[in-house]
């Protein structure tokens, strides 16, 4: 495997991590989102990855990426609130908010944070050798 394929790697799982850290922050701002059904309440949303193991196989590569297969929503019930006074109560007086977790959502924050950040470096490392490789043929 060429240093050059660390980059494609490293690239599609910052990519990948850059998804997972967008649907975090979705998840988050509709946290606090009343609604008064079931079909129109704001369901936690979740990535899917895959390796792009099929393209390694073909290339002949050693290196494996990531892929964003989509963004599917959680299965989790959602909660209901007896709240009659509420304007967007039903008519038997509840109303429906998301089945986000707010703990959840920060520790995917933070380890979608941490995995960009240790893409970064892999890239950055990259970066280096092949600059140190250039830097030999100098002297």
């Amino acid at each position: 495997m060429s240093l050059f394929n660390v980059f494609d790697i490293s690239g599609s799982a910052m990519s990948a991590q850059s998804v997972r850290l967008n649907t975090v922050a979705s998840n988050m701002a509709n946290a606090d989102s009343v609604s008064s059904s079931v079909d129109k309440t704001y369901r936690a949303r979740r990535p899917v990855f895959a390796a792009e193991l099929e393209q390694a196989m073909s290339d002949k590569q050693s290196g494996v990426g990531v892929q964003v297969k989509g963004i599917v929503e959680s299965n989790a019930p959602l909660i209901r609130e007896f709240n009659p006074n509420h304007p967007m109560a039903d008519k038997d007086g509840f109303v429906y908010k998301p089945n986000v977790n707010m703990v959840e959502e920060m520790t995917d924050m933070i380890s979608a944070s941490r995995g960009y950040q240790t893409n970064v470096q892999v890239a950055d490392a990259a970066k280096k050798m092949l600059q140190q490789t250039l830097n030999m043929g100098k002297g």
